[in-house]
């Protein structure tokens, strides 16, 4: 496998303590100090090496936790558990949990509360440490850009070395700074923008969500090369190494923004959501993978569908977040015994699929057999649980909360497993996992363009119709997509009087769960707080209805209280400031 960080995972340690007093807002989001056996900043940017492994680090923010790995110590946020703040596994807790998708029995570091759906600014640390991780990634990418120009590269007598890649490499650290900006729009409204002319004891200044919108936006159409005269252009499709980011990614990102527009007061752009997501898939760069279950492996590098993974490797780049929780929370010890995880005994067992996400696949497709453990003789290939365990139910309320880790109250989710497609653990073996995160592919892209013809944007019907079709085909591996040895007798394609708003957003739940984007989804059909309810949603066995300010998390009231001048958003009190 050519991964990106097998090669640079040990430069990591060199960049956290560039970053401290200046890694977020407020003071609090201090890096932990390097030890003597780490680089200091002058022999960082001294090598081509050192630069490659700030840029690593800018990506690395987004799936590892510290600087050792594995939750070694030394972790990224001070204060904060080093495995439940790892920038995946809290999406994970606040896109997921809170939805009609996924419920945990723990009520450590506020997932109780996001479970539940009643959180507030100073009781779920896990939305803090989620705001946190986002504004360090902006101020890695910040601290790049700024010693990543022409004159220090040639100050520093690196400019034959680096000079030809410099402005690519600023594109990819603009990239990722616009994709921390657009998570901040989706999650918490109206936040301070600070990019690399902000110095680092300059208080931010809070912006509404529309100006960080549109600042996002104008960040991506400069680095696609479609706005402005800058030089500093991604690569074109696939014209990047494994694990950077390309042109691809500023139109996928770009047709997300749009596509929530509407949803968060920033105008209707659905005809530039069709634009971008057309344009990802015109590019033929990045084509859907001919079996959905590849895309969840521990061999995904091969997947041709990935527009952005973030890369994990066992033995390079270690971490109890990102793919590594995707496996062992989702599985049981017990659970290896009948299929291979690639985790061994090593599973959690803390996570579980609630029942709406259960029934929104066909009845006949849930049941685990232990003579298909792939579910090759599934009709929808994406039915993944597991139900064979010992008195299971598919039930997930327990007013007594004992929702121990044998699973007898909820089925587990399976898609992510710590294994080729030969069905072999990884070379790094059954420790931590090696499956990249797909945090962009082209699927999504396919269902924001037929969602974006259904609400007006252009395109047709029959358009729209095809790619959903291509999805499900691909799910049912169907025509095109049939396998010997593999079920493929039902097509899986609806008809164009099937083909709604509400299929729409069923066919995302079955498609891209767990892949943290449902109360984006939810939010934006508009049955995220009332109307449209779970298991567990307000404590209640089947949910109630909760207030509407709850689309948007609070400011963390940490952050409130190290820069007075931020307003907290609406529906949310504002504490004292002691």
């Amino acid at each position: 496998m050519n991964k990106y960080f097998k090669r640079i995972a040990g430069m990591f340690v060199a960049v956290a303590a560039l970053m401290a007093g200046n890694t977020s807002c407020t003071s609090d989001l201090d890096t932990m100090p390097l030890d003597n056996n780490q680089l200091v900043s002058q022999q960082v940017y001294s090598t081509a090496d050192g630069y490659m492994g700030v840029l690593a680090k800018c990506y690395g923010n987004l799936v590892l936790t510290g600087q050792q790995g594995g939750d070694g110590g030394d972790g990224d946020l001070e204060g904060a558990n080093e495995g439940y703040s790892g920038y995946v596994r809290l999406l994970f807790y606040l896109q997921e949990l809170s939805t009609d998708n996924f419920l945990m029995p723990s009520s450590s570091n506020g997932l109780r509360h996001c479970l539940n759906l009643d959180w507030d600014a100073s009781n779920a640390p896990v939305v803090k440490w989620t705001y946190q991780r986002l504004y360090m990634g902006v101020a890695y990418c910040n601290e790049f850009l700024r010693e990543c120009t022409p004159s220090k590269l040639r100050e520093r007598g690196l400019w034959e070395e680096l000079g030809p890649k410099c402005n690519e490499y600023r594109a990819e650290a603009r990239m990722i700074r616009a994709y921390c900006y657009a998570q901040l729009v989706d999650l918490f409204g109206n936040v301070p923008i600070i990019d690399e002319t902000v110095g680092p004891k300059d208080l931010p200044v809070q912006y509404s969500r529309k100006e960080v919108f549109d600042f996002t936006v104008k960040e991506l159409k400069e680095i696609a090369g479609e706005e402005g005269s800058s030089d500093e252009v991604l690569a074109n499709p696939r014209g990047a190494l494994y694990g950077h980011v390309d042109r691809v990614a500023a139109w996928f990102q770009l047709a997300r923004l749009y596509l929530n527009a509407e949803t968060w007061g920033c105008g209707n752009h659905y005809a530039d959501a069709y634009l971008y997501g057309r344009k990802v898939i015109d590019s033929q760069a990045y084509p859907l993978d001919k079996d959905y279950r590849h895309i969840f492996l521990a061999d995904n590098d091969l997947c041709t569908e990935i527009i952005w993974p973030l890369a994990q490797d066992g033995e390079k780049a270690q971490s109890s977040a990102g793919t590594n929780f995707y496996v062992k929370a989702f599985v049981n010890g017990p659970m290896d015994e009948l299929y291979r995880t690639g985790v061994g005994s090593r599973g959690w067992g803390n996570v579980r699929s609630k029942t709406t996400l259960v029934d929104a696949f066909d009845a006949a497709d849930v049941p685990f057999d232990t003579d298909d453990t792939w579910g090759d003789n599934k009709a929808d290939k994406r039915a993944l649980f597991m139900t064979a365990l010992p008195n299971q139910v598919k039930e997930t309320w327990d007013e007594n909360d004992n929702m121990t880790s044998t699973f007898t109250r909820g089925y587990s989710y399976i898609k992510w497993r710590n294994v080729t497609r030969q069905n072999q653990i990884p070379a790094a073996g059954e420790a931590y996992t090696s499956i990249d995160f797909p945090l962009m592919r082209t699927a999504d892209a396919y269902l924001m363009v037929a969602e974006a013809v259904l609400r007006g944007g252009g395109g047709s019907r029959s358009e729209a119709l095809t790619l959903v079709n291509e999805i499900r085909q691909r799910a049912y591996m169907s025509g095109p997509y049939a396998k010997t040895g593999v079920r493929s007798d039902v097509s899986g394609k609806i008809t164009d009087a099937e083909l709604t708003l509400d299929f729409i957003l069923a066919e995302r739940q079955r498609e891209l769960a767990s892949e943290c984007v449902r109360r984006t989804d939810l939010i934006r059909f508009g049955k995220f707080t009332t109307g449209n309810n779970w298991d567990w949603k307000a404590a209640q066995r089947l949910g109630g209805d909760v207030a509407d300010y709850l689309k948007v998390f609070p400011i963390p009231e940490d952050e409130m209280a190290n820069n007075p001048t931020l307003d907290q958003n609406a529906g949310y009190p504002r504490t004292a400031l002691k």
